[in-house]
C-alpha cells in the first residue's frame, strides 16, 4: 500500500483511535514532570503505533466487506474508485462497526480491548520516563534532557500492550524494556571478567534496573572500518558462541544482536539459563533420536549459527544472528493489500525481501573467509571459561544468575504470528470459539512435538493474549527453573538450571561443537556451488599407474569412514548429521530420507557397494550389509513417520523433487530393487515405492515449484521407472500429469521456454533448479509418451538455455553471480552436457568442463566426480577435448583425491555421506569409475543393472 492509501484507510478507525487518544492525552497531562512538547510527541507516536496495530488486524474485515457490498449491489457509485470511496465514508462511522457485530460478535471488544491495552502501556511508560529521568545519565553520559521523539514497537507487545521503546532525547537515546532487567546486569559482569584486557571486548548495553523494568543503553549500528576490524568482530561472534553455550542462551537471532564495528552487542540478553526439555522422539528410530538429541545440546540451540527457517511464510529465510546475508535470503509471501483505490481490492502474499538488519559488520560480509575466526574465537573463550573454572572462580560467577527472571522461548514468534492471523481472520472472528479451539488444539499439538507445556489451561491462556494482540510470554528464574506461564499458572520440573548449566559446560563435547559450528556455514548460503571463498585445489601431476588398485582403495577407505561416522540406534537404525540440503535450504539435522543428501541416497551407495564387491570390482568392507539393514530401516521409519505426521496435522504435503522429495526417495527404491535388497532381510523395495507415489497426487498439486531438485519435474522419470517396473499404466498418466502442469507454467517467447521460479520470476537455466532439468524429464515423457507437447517444450528448454551460453568465454553464465562462468551438474556446463542429445553442445559443455568445472571440490554436484561423469561421456561419444582420454582423466580425479583428500565444499571440515555434496556420492563415482560397472547413474536419474 501506499503512503496515500493507508491514510484512507486509517479515516475508518477514527471512531476508536479518536477517543482512545484523548484519553491518553488527559492521563499524559497528569503525569508529574512531563511537558506539554514531551506529552505531544508521546501522543504522536502513539497514534501512529495504534493505527498500525489497529490497522492490521482489520485489513481482511475490511476487504471481505467491501467485495461483499460490490457484489450484493450495496455500492451505488459509477466506477470502481467512487465506490472505494463510497465504502470507506460509510465504514468511518462508528455505527458501521457495531453493524458488524452481527457477523463478528466480538469484533469492536476485542479491538477495544487490544487498544486499551497499548494506551495504559504507553502511559505506564510516560510515567517511568518522567521519574527515572535523572537515572539515564548513567546511560548517557550527561543529562536526559528533554523527550523528542518516541518509537514504539521495537519488538512485539507482551502482557498488556507493553513493548520495548526507542526514547530520542536532548542528551541522546535509550531504550525501554518493559521487563526485568537483572539478567543484564549479571550477564556484563560476567563478560567483564571472562573479557578482561581484549582490545574490543564483547558486550551488553549498560542498563539501568528498575523494578520489574529497566533502561537500556543505545547501540548505533557501525559497519567494520578496517579488515582489522572485521577479524575482531568474527573472532568476538566466536566468544559469543562459547559464552552462550556457557549459559545456555537462545533466541540470539539477527535482531538480538548490533554490530558496533568491530563489537557484535547482544542488545537483548533476557533468554539464558533457560530448561531445555529432551527433544521428543521423532518416530524415525533411535538412531536419529539421539542424533536430534546431541545437536539440541550444542551451540546449535542459541539461534547464533546460521540455520533456514522452515516454519510457514518464513521457509529458507536465515534469521540467525551470524547469517542473513544479503543475496542469500529467500523472497518471503507477505500479506499486502492489491487494488487499494477500487472496489476489488483484496490482501494478496506478496513476495518480498526482507529488509537489512543491523547485525553486519559490513555491507558484503565475506562470512565463508573470517569463518575460522569464528571457530578460533570460540575455542579461545571456552578456553578461558575452562582456566575459570579450574580456578574455582566460575560457580560464584553464576550464582549470581540465580534469582533473575529470564525469558523462556516455548514457541517461536512465527509460530504465534501464524495463530494470531487465524484468530483474527474473518472466519476465525465470525466463530470465535472455533478459531480459539482450533488454535488451543494447534498449541497441543505443538506441544506434543516439541515437548512444550501442555496443560490445556496454558493453551488457553495463551490463545487469550493472542486475541488482544499480544505475544505470549514465559518465564523462569534459573534457581528453580519451572515455567511461568501465561494467566499465571507454574508448571514443569524444578531444576537449578545454573548448576546444570556448570555440569554441561564441564561435560561438553568440544570437538562436536566445533564441527556442528563448521557444519553452520554452509546454511548462510543459497547454493553450496557457489560460495566466493572457494580455492581452486592444488592439482598433482597426473599418475597413471596402478589405477584400478587406488580406486579401490579409495572406496573402501570412504565406506569405511561411512561406517564409522555412523550413529546406531539399539531398534537397528542407523544415520547420520551433517549439512543437508532440504526444501528449506541448507540445515543441519539428522539425514532425511532423501537422495541428494539423505539416507536413501546413502543405502543406494551401500547397496552399489556390495555389488561391486560381489562382482570382484570393489574391495570387501566389514559392515556394510549390517549398515545398509540399519539405514534402509531409518529411511522406512522416517518416510512412514512422516506420512503419519501429513495426515494428522495436515501439513503440506511432501515435495516432489527427484532428488529431494517424493520422486527421490521413489528412484532409490527402485535402485535398491535393482540391486538386490529384496533378496535380503529387508523386505522388498517395490511397496516403499508404491506406498510414496500414491502420495504424489497431492504433492503435484500442492507443489512449490517447477524444478527437477524439489519440484514438479521431478516426479516424472521416476514415475515413468515405477510404471516400467511394476506395468501399471497409472503412473505414466500421473507423470504426465506432472508434464501438463508444467506445460501450463511454461513461459514461452521466440521458441525459447522457460519456467518462472521464486526468487528467479524470469526463468533460470541450468539443471538441478532450471530449464535444462525441467526440459530434460519432459523430453524423457515425450519419448513415453508420444505427446508432442512435451517434446516442444523440451526443444524450447534447450533453446533457452543457449541464451545463458557465452560464445566469446565458452561457457554458460552463471545467472545467480553475473558475469561469472557456471560449470557443475546443478548449474551450467556439466548439468547442460549431461542432459543434451546434440553432439555440438556435449563437446562445449566438454571443454567448458574441463577448464571451469575441475579443481573446486570432489563432490557430483558441484566438483570433480560429476564433471567426470561428463567427461566421460564426450568421450565416448568422441567430442572430448583434444588430448584427453580416460585414463588420464581417472588419473586425474584419483591424485586429486590422494592429494587433497575428499573435498566436498565449504563446510569441508565436516563430514558428510550426501551422495549429491558429500563424500558418499564420492565413493559412489569410484564404483562407477569401472568400466564394468553397471551402476545406475544418480546425477541422471539411471535404472541401473537388469534384476
Amino acid at each position: 500500500m501506499t503512503r496515500d492509501e493507508v491514510g484512507e484507510l486509517d479515516r475508518t478507525l477514527e471512531w476508536l483511535l479518536g477517543p482512545a487518544t484523548d484519553r491518553l492525552s488527559r492521563r499524559l497531562a497528569e503525569v508529574a514532570g512531563l511537558g506539554a512538547p514531551e506529552a505531544r510527541a508521546l501522543l504522536d507516536a502513539a497514534r501512529e503505533v495504534l493505527l498500525d496495530v489497529v490497522r492490521r488486524k482489520v485489513i481482511r474485515v475490511l476487504v471481505l466487506e467491501l467485495n461483499a457490498a460490490r457484489v450484493t449491489g450495496a455500492l451505488t457509485a459509477d466506477d470502481p474508485a467512487g465506490r472505494w470511496a463510497q465504502f470507506l465514508a460509510h465504514a468511518a462511522e462508528e455505527s458501521y462497526w457495531h453493524g458488524l457485530t452481527r457477523h463478528y460478535p466480538h469484533l469492536v471488544g476485542r479491538l477495544r480491548a487490544t487498544v486499551e491495552n497499548r494506551v495504559a502501556a504507553i502511559a505506564t511508560l510516560a510515567g517511568r520516563f518522567a521519574e527515572d529521568r535523572p537515572r539515564l545519565a548513567a546511560l548517557l553520559g550527561a543529562d536526559a534532557g528533554e523527550l523528542r521523539k518516541v518509537e514504539f514497537g521495537a519488538g512485539d507487545s507482551h502482557r498488556g500492550g507493553h513493548s520495548v521503546t526507542l526514547v530520542h532525547c536532548t542528551g541522546g537515546t535509550v531504550v525501554y524494556k518493559p521487563r526485568p532487567m537483572e539478567v543484564d546486569q549479571r550477564l556484563a559482569g560476567l563478560l567483564a571478567v571472562l573479557t578482561a584486557g581484549d582490545r574490543y571486548p564483547i558486550r551488553v548495553p549498560a542498563a539501568v534496573v528498575r523494578d520489574g523494568y529497566g533502561w537500556a543503553g543505545h547501540v548505533d549500528h557501525r559497519y567494520c572500518a578496517t579488515e582489522d576490524e572485521l577479524a575482531a568482530f568474527y573472532t568476538a561472534l566466536g566468544h559469543w558462541l562459547a559464552v552462550m553455550r556457557l549459559v545456555s542462551g537462545t533466541d540470539l537471532h539477527a535482531e538480538n544482536i548490533i554490530a558496533c564495528g568491530p563489537v557484535p552487542v547482544v542488545v537483548d540478553c533476557e533468554s539464558v539459563f533457560t530448561p531445555r526439555p529432551p527433544h521428543p522422539p521423532t518416530g524415525a528410530g533411535e538412531a536419529t533420536d539421539r542424533v536430534a538429541e546431541q545437536l539440541n545440546r550444542t551451540v546449535l540451540r542459541t539461534g547464533l549459527l546460521p540455520g533456514r527457517g522452515a516454519g510457514l511464510g518464513w521457509r529458507g529465510v536465515d534469521g540467525s544472528a551470524m547469517g542473513g546475508l544479503p543475496g542469500e535470503q529467500p523472497d518471503i509471501g507477505l500479506p499486502d493489500l492489491v487494488g487499494a483505490g477500487t472496489d476489488t481490492a483484496r490482501v494478496a502474499i506478496v513476495p518480498q525481501q526482507l529488509p537489512p538488519t543491523r547485525n553486519l559488520p559490513s555491507p558484503h560480509p565475506r562470512l565463508a573467509h573470517h569463518w575460522p575466526r569464528v571457530v578460533a574465537g570460540f575455542d579461545a573463550m571456552a578456553e578461558r571459561i575452562t582456566r575459570l573454572d579450574r580456578a574455582g572462580a566460575l560457580e560464584p560467577l553464576l550464582a549470581g544468575f540465580a534469582d533473575c527472571v529470564v525469558r523462556v522461548i516455548v514457541r517461536d514468534t512465527e509460530s504465534y504470528t501464524e495463530l494470531a492471523r487465524m484468530l483474527w481472520h474473518p472466519a476465525g472472528l465470525h466463530d470465535q470459539a472455533a478459531a480459539e479451539g482450533r488454535a488451543r488444539a494447534l498449541l497441543a499439538r505443538h506441544s506434543m512435538n516439541t515437548r512444550g507445556p501442555g496443560d490445556p489451561d496454558v493453551h488457553a491462556a495463551e490463545v487469550a493474549e493472542l486475541l488482544v494482540g499480544d505475544i505470549p510470554v514465559f518465564t523462569t528464574t534459573p534457581a528453580e527453573g519451572w515455567l511461568h506461564t501465561p494467566g499465571g499458572l507454574v508448571c514443569g520440573p524444578r531444576v537449578d538450571q545454573v548448576a546444570l548449566a556448570l555440569e554441561n559446560w564441564r561435560t561438553a563435547d568440544l570437538g562436536l561443537e566445533r564441527r556442528v559450528t563448521h557444519a553452520a556455514l554452509v546454511s548462510a548460503y543459497l547454493n553450496q556451488g557457489a560460495e566466493p571463498e572457494l580455492g581452486r585445489l592444488p592439482a598433482p601431476p597426473p599418475d597413471r599407474t596402478g589405477l584400478d588398485r587406488r580406486r579401490r582403495a579409495l572406496a573402501a577407505g570412504l565406506v569405511r569412514e561411512l561406517a564409522g561416522e555412523a550413529v546406531r540406534g539399539a531398534d537397528g537404525t542407523a544415520t547420520w548429521f551433517a549439512p543437508i540440503l532440504d526444501r528449506s535450504g541448507w540445515q543441519t539435522t539428522p539425514l532425511t530420507p532423501d537422495l541428494y543428501g539423505g539416507t536413501l541416497g546413502v543405502a543406494v551407495l551401500l547397496a552399489g557397494y556390495r555389488h561391486e564387491v560381489a562382482a570382484g570390482r570393489a574391495d570387501a568392507v566389514d559392515g556394510v550389509a549390517e549398515l545398509l539393514a540399519g539405514t534402509v530401516r531409518t529411511a522406512r521409519l522416517t518416510q512412514r513417520w512422516w506420512a503419519e505426521q501429513a495426515e494428522h496435522t495436515r501439513r503440506r504435503p511432501d515435495p516432489t523433487g527427484g532428488y529431494i522429495g517424493l520422486g527421490s526417495q521413489i528412484w532409490c527404491w527402485l535402485a535398491l530393487d535393482r540391486l538386490g535388497l529384496a533378496a535380503d532381510d529387508e523386505g522388498d523395495p517395490v511397496p516403499d515405492a508404491l506406498f510414496l507415489a500414491r502420495q504424489l497426487p497431492a504433492a503435484i498439486a500442492a507443489s512449490e515449484g517447477p524444478d527437477l531438485v524439489v519440484g514438479t519435474a521431478g516426479a516424472i522419470v521416476p514415475l515413468l521407472l515405477l510404471a516400467e517396473r511394476t506395468g501399471d499404466d497409472q503412473w505414466v498418466d500421473l507423470a504426465a500429469h506432472a508434464g501438463r502442469a508444467l506445460v501450463a507454467d511454461a513461459v514461452v517467447t521466440g521458441g525459447r521456454a522457460h519456467w518462472p521460479a521464486p526468487n528467479w520470476p524470469g526463468g533460470i537455466g541450468g539443471f538441478a533448479h532450471g530449464a535444462t532439468g525441467i526440459g530434460w524429464a519432459l523430453g524423457r515423457l515425450a519419448e513415453v509418451t508420444g505427446e508432442r507437447r512435451f517434446a516442444d517444450l523440451a526443444r524450447g528448454a534447450a533453446a533457452y538455455e543457449e541464451t545463458w551460453y557465452s560464445a566469446e568465454r565458452g561457457a554458460w553464465m552463471d545467472p545467480r553471480e553475473p558475469d561469472t562462468v557456471a560449470a557443475a551438474w546443478c548449474h551450467g556446463a556439466i548439468g547442460v552436457g549431461l542432459a543434451t542429445d546434440d553432439p555440438e553442445v556435449l563437446r562445449r559443455a566438454a571443454s567448458s568442463a574441463l577448464r571451469d568445472g575441475i579443481g573446486w571440490t570432489h563432490t557430483l554436484c558441484h566438483g570433480d566426480l560429476g564433471t567426470w561423469e561428463l567427461l566421460t561421456a564426450a568421450l565416448a561419444a568422441g567430442v572430448a577435448p583434444d588430448g584427453l582420454d580416460r585414463a588420464g582423466l581417472d588419473a586425474m580425479v584419483l591424485g586429486s583425491l590422494e592429494a587433497n583428500g575428499p573435498t566436498t565444499g565449504l563446510a569441508r571440515e565436516v563430514y558428510s555421506p550426501s551422495i549429491m555434496s558429500g563424500s558418499g556420492g564420492i565413493a559412489y563415482q569410484l564404483l562407477r569409475m569401472h568400466p564394468d560397472s553397471d551402476l545406475p547413474s544418480v546425477l541422471l536419474l539411471g535404472d541401473g543393472p537388469a534384476r
